[in-house]
């Protein structure tokens, strides 16, 4: 028996500041992503002030699909792709975010991608904000802690929606925009809401993020409402970073402590999909003062812009312990978190948990009735190439198989709708943790390093072929022996 839907969306996804490069090339602006250097899985990535000399910048090559983007769809098609996720990168559109006019130089090349993609019947699936803010709107407005930027984010996504009506229907307004509930994390902060937060107290962080926050949600219902007055077959979705928080132990603190993070990570989907906060959260800001400027006709936006679906990555659970010394049951993003001795760590140390997929499809279902749309999985891993070119990523296939399985269990077994599935770099890029190039994803394998040194040339891996198969077989086909 298979129940996924006859037009089930199978693809992979991407993000525009980690692929695209070209970072200043036909008008782009810089973004927020061009001023964050290289790191390493035990180095964080450090936000400089501008583009400082003698510093690298990985983003500003990526993997430079803007010279490849022909190449690579067409290797897309060949694994039969039926959609592919990325983002318009706002810099391209309008370079410093307030500018009078776009920038049609940014708008042509995005019509040639999606007239690419078109040309072989794949479904463009479209992100508005993935961490590509324009940096200007951070040095001049303080990013999202700015209502102004409301407006700016409003004028980038009506020109989207009009000049490429015909081209697109699959949309997402903010890519992952509860990681900012980990607010003492310079980039999580940066990449969501164009905050710096630098020498601010835990105290300002926390105010500045919840009142960004709001202003994003309030930007997220009026681009829906646009979206559907522009056209009404478009789909509109939210996008979180789904990551269930397991309780430590049967312990009552364990388990409200693990309630109390679900609530401070997820409270962004109640907005988004039911158009209100929910009175957990409400209570949370009028006891602690924060989140001031509501106004009545915000709550009016959030109600009237709900999402038509959710979309969500997948890539490891959580588990948190309480602790003593946070008798109010506090969550501040990892700060709580504890290795769980049931599951293995890949080589960046997330926990591999495909149950734990299953669990948040089901969690998503219970508390939203929508359907689903997993925009991102995967595992970040180093890849070697072999003298004759072949790369033999099992670790890859193994990981994806064991997913997409519990993707297909709570479908068919669960009765969650999930109306596709879009693998996390799809083709090799950038990682937004890392920084690094050798922490790839692909089904496709870009040559370069973690200094953006190498020819580009694209190679197919062994996934390549076997995730082909998948599709072809409408999931069915999982766990063929035979990979190509």
């Amino acid at each position: 028996m298979n129940k996924l839907r006859k037009d089930f969306l199978w693809g992979g996804a991407v993000a525009a500041n980690q692929i695209e490069g070209a970072w200043n090339e036909d008008n782009k602006g810089l973004s927020i992503a061009d001023v964050v250097t290289e790191g390493a899985v035990d180095r964080p990535r450090i936000i400089t002030n501008g583009i400082q000399k003698g510093k690298y910048y990985p983003m500003h090559k990526a993997s430079d699909f803007y010279h490849h983007y022909k190449e690579d769809i067409k290797l897309l098609a060949e694994m039969h792709f039926k959609c592919f996720r990325l983002s318009i990168a706002w810099s391209r559109i309008f370079p410093n975010g307030d500018d009078k006019e776009p920038n049609e130089d940014g708008l042509r090349f995005y019509d040639n991608v999606f007239n690419e993609c078109k040309k072989y019947n794949i479904e463009p699936v479209v992100t508005f904000s993935h961490f590509e803010m324009p940096y200007s709107l951070v040095k001049k407005y303080g990013g999202w802690t700015d209502r102004r930027v409301i407006d700016f984010y409003v004028k980038f996504v009506e020109v989207c929606f009009s000049r490429y009506r015909d081209q697109v229907n699959y949309w997402m307004t903010f890519n992952e925009i509860n990681n900012q509930t980990d607010y003492n994390s310079d980039l999580s902060m940066l990449a969501d809401s164009g905050i710096v937060i630098n020498n601010l107290s835990e105290e300002e962080r926390e105010e500045k993020m919840y009142q960004a926050a709001h202003y994003e949600l309030v930007a997220s219902a009026k681009a829906v409402q646009i979206g559907h007055a522009i056209n009404q077959d478009n789909k509109i979705g939210c996008m979180i970073n789904m990551t269930p928080q397991y309780p430590y132990s049967c312990k009552p603190e364990d388990i409200f402590q693990a309630q109390k993070a679900m609530q401070r990570r997820y409270w962004f989907a109640d907005v988004q999909v039911l158009g209100k906060y929910p009175e957990n959260m409400e209570s949370y800001f009028e006891e602690n003062n924060l989140r001031k400027d509501i106004t009545d006709n915000d709550r009016e936006d959030l109600k009237n812009g709900k999402t038509d679906f959710i979309g969500l990555s997948y890539y490891n659970s959580n588990t948190i312990k309480f602790e003593k010394n946070n008798p109010d049951f506090k969550f501040v993003g990892s700060e709580l978190n504890v290795n769980n001795p049931y599951l293995k760590q890949t080589q960046w140390g997330w926990p591999v948990d495909p149950l734990g997929f299953r669990y948040s499809l089901n969690w998503l279902t219970d508390h939203y009735h929508k359907p689903l749309f997993v925009v991102e999985n995967g595992i970040g891993a180093e890849d070697r190439v072999e003298n004759d070119k072949s790369i033999h990523d099992e670790y890859r296939i193994s990981y994806l198989k064991e997913h997409i399985k519990s993707m297909i269990d709570a479908i068919e077994q669960d009765g969650v709708d999930v109306i596709g599935y879009t693998p996390w770099g799809c083709i090799d890029l950038v990682s937004m943790g890392t920084g690094q190039m050798s922490k790839r994803y692909g089904f496709i394998y870009v040559d370069s390093n973690d200094k953006g040194d190498g020819s580009f040339r694209r190679l197919k891996k062994d996934s390549f072929y076997w995730y082909r198969k998948v599709i072809d077989s409408n999931g069915k086909n999982l766990f063929l022996e035979d990979e190509k």
